[in-house]
């Protein structure tokens, strides 16, 4: 029997469940056993507000560690974790299925946003959310939390906050989707650059590891969120920074794949922000998100993210 790869994963809940789908996928993809190894990161130990913890990385860094040692085989991320800058000798190997992108409302007595009353204490811990909700001029208090997605739930139930805002991604690979009492449109509020992507990380020189990986890569989840990302690193934004990006795939009038991409940036205080959209072939992913982000520079978009740090 073939020795199992040895895939890194952060202990959370979340992080646990999504390592062991790609291990599952790809022991029956391949018929390679696949063994998860623990590994606590920065951002994982830190108590910190997520715009306070330092920048992106915190989440992945050790992880990155723990593969160019030699320590771990692949990783398993949440994309949306990921600086958009490569990290010399290791590749995204492979990007699975992507969940649905949007994020959901999770709220005391079934109410939608639209519900709440003006005053209605909001949990979130994402500069983006905070920006977009408050730009919904709502009156809403914008709560920072911190914590896995039992414990920011816990809140509600507990009658401490009226409602938190998450990703619906984490919460259908959970089985918590029942708790939703509403999806947010993107109209309202756009999701993160890459949420409810996941990316497999490998050593760039590991040949065996990373034809075995291939097998899991889905093209259009890959081309969606090297638009998406294109946009943060053309902003040199980092993932706490209020920036928001969404593509979407669908077939153009020569039958090719195109690519239709949004993407928006938010004063924190909600007091402004610019967004725009392009399309184009899903071949052109990244020049498209490129694109857009220049746009978005030149409608103010570098002001309002110095405003928000």
């Amino acid at each position: 029997m073939e020795s199992p790869l040895r895939l890194g994963t952060r202990a959370s809940q979340l992080a646990l469940t999504q390592s062991q789908h790609v291990a599952d996928a790809l022991t029956a993809a391949t018929g390679v056993p696949v063994e998860l190894v623990h590994i606590s990161t920065y951002g994982d130990r830190s108590t910190e507000a997520i715009n306070q913890l330092g920048g992106t990385g915190v989440f992945v860094t050790a992880l990155r560690d723990a593969l160019q040692q030699g320590t771990v085989d692949l990783a398993v991320h949440s994309f949306k974790d990921l600086p958009t800058s490569p990290s010399p000798g290791l590749t995204v190997a492979a990007v699975p299925p992507r969940q649905d992108p949007r994020d959901v409302l999770v709220a005391r007595d079934g109410l939608s946003l639209g519900e709440l009353p003006a005053g209605s204490r909001i949990g979130t811990g994402a500069p983006r959310r905070v920006a977009q909700l408050r730009a919904l001029g709502l009156g809403l208090e914008i709560v920072p939390i911190r914590g896995n997605v039992d414990t920011r739930m816990g809140r509600v139930t507990s009658g401490d906050l009226d409602a938190v805002v998450l990703a619906r991604a984490g919460l259908a690979r959970l089985d918590r989707l029942s708790a939703v009492t509403e999806v947010l449109d993107p109209i309202q509020v756009l999701p993160a650059p890459a949420q409810g992507a996941l990316a497999v990380e490998c050593r760039a020189d590991d040949t065996r590891v990373r034809e075995l990986l291939a097998v899991l890569d889905d093209p259009a989840a890959r081309a969606c969120v090297a638009a998406e990302r294109a946009v943060l690193a053309a902003l040199e934004a980092g993932c706490s920074a209020p920036v928001a990006a969404h593509a979407e795939l669908a077939e153009g009038e020569d039958g090719a794949a195109e690519l239709y991409l949004r993407a928006s940036v938010t004063a924190l205080d909600g007091s402004d922000g610019v967004r725009s959209s392009i399309t184009g072939p899903a071949a052109a992913a990244e020049s498209l998100g490129r694109e857009l982000a220049a746009e978005l520079l030149d409608r103010g978009a570098a002001a309002l993210m110095a405003a928000s740090r």
